[in-house]
């Protein structure tokens, strides 16, 4: 079995501390970063920075312009970020976000002959949406073996994702096992040009109670 890997790498704190687990466990890495017309560039930024700070084999960033789907706030600028936590699916959720993601993904790794795809979803301290769920994983991982060529000639993909049930303190804390630099990452819904979170929005939220929790400072830069 292949040991590259293809990581999704969003550049928030999950996807870097996947990251660091799938270096740890000798993965030769190739990261992921997909700019879907989400509402800042921050989150860009720190995607670039955390590659520059990580011995990748390759890092690539693809376009995949989303910001059609004007039912999520962070791809329909007229929608307001909630900035409290609320019932259910909240406006933040973009339709198939995952799905998209992670096909990219699958698609690089068989052009790579590469077999193990990381993602750094979570279904504990998260923000309710269906596509970071342990069932869906499990689907898509069926899906992708039942339609792709290396699959079915005897190659399947594996799908990881190392932090799924794990709280933000967890893995805020195995990531501080590793060595990891939180600081390269930014998780806000709405973080300004020059990353600083409005320390207001679930993501936030999640993140400085995370911090919080683990007994951390929090290296997270907030706007005033």
């Amino acid at each position: 079995m292949s040991k590259k890997a293809i990581v999704l790498l969003s550049g928030g704190l999950d996807s870097l501390t996947t990251l660091a687990i799938a270096q740890n466990e000798g993965y030769e890495c190739y990261a992921l970063h997909v700019i879907y017309g989400q509402r800042h560039s921050s989150e860009t930024m720190a995607a670039r920075n955390i590659a520059k700070n990580y011995n990748l084999t390759e890092f690539r960033e693809i376009n995949v312009d989303m910001s059609w789907l004007k039912s999520s706030a962070l791809t329909n600028h007229d929608i307001s970020i909630p900035e409290q936590r609320s019932e259910g699916i909240p406006v933040t959720y973009v339709p198939a976000r995952n799905t998209i993601m992670m096909s990219f993904a699958a698609a690089w790794a068989e052009s790579l002959e590469a077999s193990h795809l990381f993602l750094g979803v979570n279904a504990v301290d998260y923000s309710g949406y269906p596509d970071c769920r342990p069932e869906f994983i499990e689907a898509f991982k069926k899906m992708v073996n039942l339609g792709t060529k290396a699959a079915i000639e005897g190659v399947p993909f594996d799908i990881h994702t190392p932090l799924i049930g794990l709280t933000k303190e967890e893995i805020i804390s195995k990531g501080i096992d590793l060595g990891v630099d939180y600081s390269l990452s930014i998780s806000c819904y709405q973080a300004d040009q020059n990353g600083y979170a409005c320390g207001k929005c679930d993501s936030c939220y999640l993140r400085s109670q995370g911090f919080e929790k683990a007994g951390i400072q929090d290296p997270t830069p907030y706007a005033r």
